[in-house]
């Protein structure tokens, strides 16, 4: 009989467990046997972003321009707002409240530890091209697409993006928990995954209300446009939100959003082409997740947090969220490079950002769905 597939969150969690109970006893040369596959493994993480980068991002600019209605300009434009809306709401609560829960400089001790546990060796696998460089030619490409009715070329990118997106499901993402072991077995080894867990576990909470608060202030909004009660909109969603908790997937969602979208007075045909578009263009959840997470990184290494530069890496967050497969993670794995290039992350930052977000991953997925409904009625209300 075959055993049912574990959802990742869980291989995640066994991931983090196992790595910590087995660092306290596991001998050095079985940490160095992991960090060495973690070295090689993040040598590929970082030959596969630029690759993620053209490959899901241009395909995404040609298909919305060569769809350039107003219905769909209009729609694509609120979703882009409402993602960078959801960055600077979580830049400025974060900024605010984490520094009085999270304690600057907490995790200096990934940097400082005495006791090293250094890899047997390192393959170097060079990417083909940096973050900057990908993106810029993404959208030339992208653009020049949609503009030229480049068909073959369009057809080219979209199978590209299916390898892609193969790859990442059947590559990165069954090997992270793996990587996500050896990264709690060496901290634990070295003593320093104390303030690592503490801190995550009041990080989980603490983003959890900030998404119920982002959901509240974007029905506000739709409320406000829409002319409706925003709360009495906000619980017609609700089962798209219980939905989407269990699936962690916009895409399996969309049938539920939809009724719920409809139930609060939307019309079928604006629902019928706002919810499905939404569910792979509008990430304010996970941007929301993202930018929290990275500034709590920041804050527990004593890095400067400085709102241009977050400014600069939310605006780019919100394009990059545009082109996240629709696969557990895949958000994060687009974010990648916009992390390292922008916020200096390195690869341990960029694994503690992996785990911290695919911990939350169910219900970044239900602020997203359940926002898709806010902009559905905005929608409505504009197209009457």
């Amino acid at each position: 009989m075959k055993l049912p597939k574990l959802p990742l969150i869980v291989r995640i969690l066994i991931a983090i467990a196992l790595g910590v109970v087995l660092g306290l006893v596991a001998p050095g040369w079985t940490v160095r046997l992991m960090n060495t596959f973690d070295g090689i493994f993040n040598q590929l993480l970082r030959f596969f972003i630029p690759l993620i980068i053209v490959g899901l991002v241009t395909p995404a600019i040609a298909e919305v321009g060569s769809k350039a209605g107003k219905m769909l300009l209009i729609t694509a434009g609120l979703a882009y707002t409402f993602t960078v809306l959801s960055g600077l709401f979580a830049y400025g609560f974060s900024s605010t409240l984490f520094p009085a829960v999270i304690d600057s400089g907490s995790l200096d001790a990934l940097n400082a530890g005495e006791v090293k546990y250094p890899e047997y060796f390192t393959i170097e696998i060079p990417p083909l091209a940096d973050v900057m460089t990908s993106l810029i030619l993404s959208f030339m490409l992208g653009i020049g697409i949609a503009t030229s009715n480049a068909t073959v070329l369009k057809k080219g990118f979209e199978e590209l993006k299916s390898i892609i997106v193969r790859s990442i499901e059947k590559v990165i993402i069954p090997v992270l928990p793996i990587y996500i072991f050896g990264l709690f077995l060496d901290m634990t080894a070295a003593g320093k995954v104390g303030p690592v867990l503490k801190s995550f576990i009041v990080l989980v909470g603490i983003i959890f209300g900030m998404t119920l608060v982002l959901l509240v202030l974007q029905y506000c909004i739709a409320g406000i446009v829409a002319k409706k009660n925003p709360f009495k909109m906000l619980y017609g969603m609700l089962p798209a939100y219980m939905t989407a908790l269990g699936t962690a997937s916009s895409a399996a969602t969309i049938p539920v959003t939809l009724e719920c979208a409809k139930k609060n007075g939307v019309k079928e045909e604006v629902a019928g082409f706002v919810i499905p578009l939404c569910a792979t263009i509008h990430l304010s959840g996970s941007t929301l997740k993202i930018t929290s997470c990275a500034i709590a990184l920041m804050i527990m290494l004593g890095m400067p947090i400085e709102f241009p530069t977050m400014l600069g890496f939310i605006m780019m967050l919100g394009i990059t969220m545009v082109a996240a497969p629709g696969v557990p993670g895949g958000a994060i794995m687009a974010a990648l490079g916009v992390l390292g290039s922008i916020l200096g992350f390195d690869a341990q930052l960029q694994a503690m950002m992996i785990t911290l977000y695919i911990a939350m991953d169910s219900f970044g997925t239900a602020c997203n769905v359940t926002g898709d409904g806010a902009i559905a009625l905005i929608m409505d209300r504009i197209n009457k």
